[in-house]
C-alpha cells in the first residue's frame, strides 16, 4: 500500500511546477512569476532567466538625472541602507525599462536579483514576498508598463504590497514599475466633478481623484521622462552606430535618414533611435 501511494505521488509531482534548486538560485540573476495550470490549479513559481539583457548605464543618453537617481537609490538598497520604491513614468521608448535591466547589470555581482512579475500575476505579491523574504539576494521586483482598469484585483494587490498590510515590508525587496500614467489608472474629466471648493477658495479632491492617487504617492521615488530632443536623438543614434562598429563619417552620412526615420514613426526616442542604428549598420557594414 505503501508503495502504491509513493507511486501515487511519484505520479503527482511530474504536474507540479519544480522548486528552484541552490544552484539555480546562485547562478541566475533574474527570474519571471510564471502561473501554470493543473490538477490541483493554477501554481505559481519562479522561473530562471536564461539569457539576461547586458545594457549598461553607459549605453542610456540624454536621461543623466535620472540614471543617477536609479543608481543611487539601487546602490543603497544593496547596501542595506534606507532605499525607495521606485515609479517610472513617461513617453513610451525613453530608456524606462532599460534602466531597470542597467541597475542589474551594474550590481548583480553584489547581489541583486531581478524578479519580472506581470500585471496578470500581481495578485500573487504575497506569495512571492514570502518566497524572497529568507533569501539572503536582494530582489527588485520590475512590473514593466504599469496600468490599471477601475476594479482591477492587481489594484490592491500592489498597494498592500508597497504600504504594508498585516505584514512588515520585506527588507531585501523593493519594487520598480514602469507606466505611461503617472498615477496609474485612467482619468475621467467625470473624475473633476468630484473636486470641491472650501471657504478660503482651496480646491480638495474627492474621493475618486484621491483613490487614483493614492497607489502612485506610495512610491517613495517618481522619476519622469520625456522624449528627447533632435539634438540628443541624434546623439543616441550616433552612440549605438558606434556601438555596432560604424566609423564618424559613416555615422554622419547617417544624420538625415535618421530623422526621416524618426519622422514616419511619429516619436523620437531611444528605442526609436535603437531600431534605426539596427537598421542602418545592417544595410551599411560588410
Amino acid at each position: 500500500m505503501n508503495e502504491k501511494l509513493e507511486q501515487l505521488l511519484n505520479h503527482l509531482e511530474t504536474f507540479l511546477p519544480k522548486q528552484l534548486t541552490e544552484e539555480q538560485w546562485k547562478s541566475s540573476t533574474a527570474f519571471r512569476w510564471r502561473r501554470r495550470d493543473s490538477i490541483f490549479g493554477s501554481i505559481g513559481f519562479l522561473q530562471p532567466v536564461k539569457h539576461v539583457a547586458d545594457i549598461s548605464f553607459d549605453d542610456l543618453k540624454n536621461i543623466d538625472r535620472q540614471r543617477d537617481a536609479i543608481r543611487d537609490n539601487t546602490k543603497n538598497f544593496i547596501q542595506k541602507k534606507p532605499a525607495n520604491n521606485i515609479l517610472l513614468t513617461g513617453a513610451r521608448g525613453t530608456g524606462k525599462s532599460s534602466l531597470i535591466k542597467a541597475s542589474l547589470h551594474e550590481f548583480a555581482v553584489q547581489g541583486l536579483r531581478l524578479v519580472e512579475v506581470e500585471k496578470e500575476h500581481l495578485a500573487d505579491l504575497a506569495d512571492i514576498t514570502d518566497l524572497l523574504g529568507d533569501r539572503p539576494e536582494r530582489f527588485i521586483i520590475f512590473c514593466d508598463d504599469l496600468s490599471f482598469e477601475d476594479g482591477e484585483s492587481g489594484y490592491k494587490a500592489m498597494k498592500s504590497a508597497l504600504d504594508g498590510s498585516v505584514s512588515a515590508q520585506v527588507d531585501n525587496i523593493l519594487i520598480y514599475a514602469t507606466s505611461n500614467r503617472r498615477h496609474l489608472l485612467p482619468e475621467h474629466m467625470k473624475d473633476n466633478l468630484s473636486y470641491s471648493h472650501g471657504d478660503d477658495g482651496e480646491i480638495h479632491p474627492g474621493e475618486v481623484v484621491e483613490e487614483k492617487i493614492s497607489l502612485s504617492e506610495r512610491f517613495g521615488l517618481w522619476l519622469s521622462f520625456y522624449p528627447p530632443k533632435q539634438d540628443e536623438y541624434l546623439e543616441i543614434v550616433a552612440h549605438w552606430l558606434r556601438h555596432f562598429g560604424l566609423n564618424d563619417a559613416q555615422i554622419e552620412s547617417a544624420r538625415a535618414e535618421a530623422l526621416v526615420w524618426a519622422l514616419e514613426r511619429g516619436s523620437r526616442s531611444g528605442r526609436v533611435a535603437w531600431q534605426f542604428a539596427k537598421h542602418w549598420a545592417g544595410t551599411h557594414t560588410a
